[in-house]
C-alpha cells in the first residue's frame, strides 16, 4: 500500500517554508499531493489556478509531488485520493494548538487518518502567506520568500 499524504492549504502565495516542508517530507511518502484547498474564511489574493500552477512548476522534476485543489472536508478529499497521511507545517506554538485541535477533529471524522507535523526549520518560522501578501499588496519585494520558480507575482 502507498503512504499517501495530502498537504493542504490556501498557499496565497506558497512560500519557502510550505516548499521546505515538503522536501523534508518526501522521504517520509511515496507520494504528497499538494492540495490548494478552498477555505470559507479567506478571500483568496491569487487564484486556485494561479496557486497550482505555481507549485506545479516548483516540483516539475519531482514525480512523487502532485498538485490538486478541492472543495469540501479535507478528510473528504483525502478518502478520495486515497491518503491516510495529512502534512502539516508548524511554526509556532500557536500553529500546534489550531493544528492540534483540527487533526484530532478530523481523526474524529475519519479514524483511518494520521496528521504528520512537521517543525518548519527556524530560517523560515517568521515566513507567513498572510505577511508576504501584505509585502506584495504594498509593492514589496519578496523574492527571498517566494520559491524559484514562482515569477508570476512580479505582474501585480
Amino acid at each position: 500500500m502507498k503512504r499517501i499524504a495530502i498537504f493542504p492549504g490556501s498557499f496565497d502565495p506558497f512560500t519557502v517554508g510550505h516548499e521546505e516542508i515538503v522536501k523534508r517530507a518526501l522521504p517520509l511518502f511515496d507520494k504528497i499531493i499538494i492540495a490548494v484547498g478552498y477555505n470559507s474564511v479567506k478571500h483568496g489574493f491569487f487564484t486556485p489556478e494561479q496557486r497550482i500552477n505555481w507549485i506545479a512548476e516548483v516540483f516539475k522534476n519531482e514525480p512523487k509531488i502532485e498538485t490538486a485543489s478541492y472543495t469540501g472536508l479535507t478528510v473528504d478529499f483525502c478518502k478520495e485520493k486515497n491518503a491516510k497521511y495529512i502534512l502539516r507545517g508548524l511554526r509556532t506554538a500557536a500553529d500546534f494548538e489550531y493544528e492540534r485541535a483540527v487533526g484530532q477533529m478530523n481523526r474524529e471524522i475519519y479514524d483511518e487518518i494520521e496528521t504528520v507535523f512537521l517543525l518548519t526549520s527556524p530560517q523560515y518560522s517568521m515566513v507567513s502567506s498572510t505577511i508576504v501578501r501584505e509585502i506584495l499588496r504594498y509593492g514589496g519585494d519578496v523574492s527571498k520568500f517566494i520559491p524559484q520558480g514562482i515569477d508570476g507575482y512580479k505582474d501585480l
